[in-house]
């Protein structure tokens, strides 16, 4: 039904200068998705005020909804000519009218929970970058014929998004960020079991992969209104440090049917381990934070296990959010699991006697499309310490890469076997009393004899290649400015 609009938007913004990556692309037709959904809720919302014979106060002035300024119709529900914006009256329009409008509202918001603080958020993070008001007139019109009213048209649209969302994880070094493989994801949340009334969490959203899918896997069945409140208002929780990331993490979630979602712009690990409460903890964490990043001093000063890897210090705020009984699923670097530094030996030890880590996923190489790392899942449960550790190995029998991704197919045996952690050709159990207390080595080791050797592509080779230069490059550039 959209997916050609979606098409020609993308050839419109490809003109664009100020456009060249399919991140931009992506964060150009999101602000717009935006305020043309926010155009729809108003208009149901009203029409309902209407039926119940109340007025209903607008979010946004008049002069700038969707209705007024990008897409004011005639008698005959056709685009206004007369009084739709283009070309540079467009842009200015745009740049230096909406713009701050929708920033103010950070400041007027009643609370970060809130529709209107989202709008602030959003609008103070993100700029226009298409600079041509002829090209802006044409992608309006072309968003402008998207409908979000039935659950159909939500549905295909939040599909097309996600579609998005995974070229651009597709589309450089850093696209694990931004694209957890749907199908891991269904996987470690059929394993984890979320409930309704429990509150899920993620740390590290990215692009919100994980509570889409928690909210989809939860909101089966027959629901009470009661349930699909309290899946709307109480049960799905993220942080996000980087601006585009949240961007989308908001949008991805009101595509998929949450109106508020409960996402906060902050970088989670500036927050100080002890200052965590018991009130802010949660049942469920969900999570890939990212991978070979690294966090400066000061923020390290938060953790009592101090390192600059950005996934270790995940991982020490992720144990402590959980409530007592807690379960949480979350993707990490492999090297996790038997590095010898100081910092990695005693998270292991810390997860192992704080945590029942009842389980551990062996993801094959090509898993995540640019990431160039293998990972495991870790899956455990806060409060009685590990007695066993079940592994198993995921061999899907061929090579992952970008035409040929990890499905759901592939992970059907993992998550059946996980039900009674039973053993198997691809998975085994190993006693902790047996793990060396010097390096708390959780390495993963079939005693089966399978061992998974995987062939990458020449081209996934090349791209590597050409990543590693383009960091060798910056690096060297910076340090030729310090001379």
């Amino acid at each position: 039904m959209f997916e050609q609009t979606f098409r020609n938007i993308d050839d419109i913004l490809h003109k664009e200068a100020g456009c060249t990556t399919e991140l931009d692309y992506t964060e150009q037709t999101s602000w717009l998705l935006f305020l043309k959904y926010l155009d729809g809720l108003e208009q149901d919302k009203a029409t309902e005020a209407a039926l119940e014979g109340r007025a209903y106060s607008y979010i946004l002035d008049q002069p700038y909804r969707w209705a007024a300024w990008a897409a004011p119709k005639d008698a005959e529900g056709k685009l206004d000519h007369n009084k739709a914006l283009t070309g540079d009256d467009l842009r200015d329009f745009v740049d230096r009218k909406l713009f701050p409008y929708l920033h103010d509202f950070k400041q007027r918001a009643s609370g970060p929970n809130t529709i209107e603080y989202k709008i602030g958020e959003i609008f103070g993070e993100i700029k226009n970058k298409v600079h041509s008001g002829y090209n802006l007139r044409e992608i309006i019109d072309r968003i402008d014929e998207l409908r979000f009213r039935s659950q159909t048209e939500k549905h295909e649209l939040s599909h097309l998004y996600e579609a998005k969302i995974k070229n651009m994880g597709n589309a450089g070094r850093n696209g694990g960020e931004y694209y957890t493989p749907r199908p891991l994801i269904r996987a470690i949340i059929e394993v984890t079991q979320p409930k309704i009334g429990e509150k899920i969490y993620d740390g590290a959203v990215g692009s919100a992969g994980f509570l889409c899918e928690a909210f989809d896997y939860l909101k089966q069945g027959n629901l009470s209104t009661a349930d699909l409140k309290t899946l709307q208002e109480r049960t799905f929780y993220g942080k996000e440090k980087k601006s585009l990331a949240y961007v989308i993490a908001i949008m991805n979630l009101i595509l998929h049917g949450i109106e508020a979602p409960n996402i906060v712009h902050t970088n989670t690990l500036a927050e100080n381990l002890s200052d965590i409460q018991d009130k802010d903890r949660v049942d469920v964490i969900l999570a890939n934070p990212p991978f070979g990043g690294k966090e400066r001093k000061e923020v390290q000063q938060n953790f009592p296990i101090r390192t600059g890897e950005t996934a270790f210090l995940f991982l020490q705020h992720f144990i402590k959010m959980l409530k007592p009984g807690g379960r949480a699923g979350v993707v990490i670097k492999n090297t996790f699991l038997s590095n010898t530094d100081n910092a990695s030996v005693s998270l292991r030890k810390l997860l192992l006697e704080s945590c029942n880590l009842y389980g551990v996923l062996d993801c094959p190489g090509g898993t995540f499309q640019g990431a160039g790392v293998k990972t495991v899942v870790l899956f455990f449960e806060k409060g009685a310490s590990t007695q066993s550790v079940w592994y198993y190995q995921l061999t899907p029998g061929r090579n992952l890469g970008k035409t040929n991704p990890l499905n759901d197919d592939d992970l059907k045996e993992f998550v059946a076997l996980a039900k009674t952690q039973a053993d198997s050709d691809k998975s085994w159990s190993v006693d902790v009393a047996n793990i060396d207390t010097s390096t708390y080595d959780l390495s993963v080791k079939n005693p089966n004899g399978q061992e998974e050797i995987t062939h990458r592509s020449p081209q996934e080779i090349m791209d590597e290649i050409a990543a590693l230069d383009a960091q060798s490059a910056e690096v060297l550039g910076k340090i030729r400015a310090l001379l």
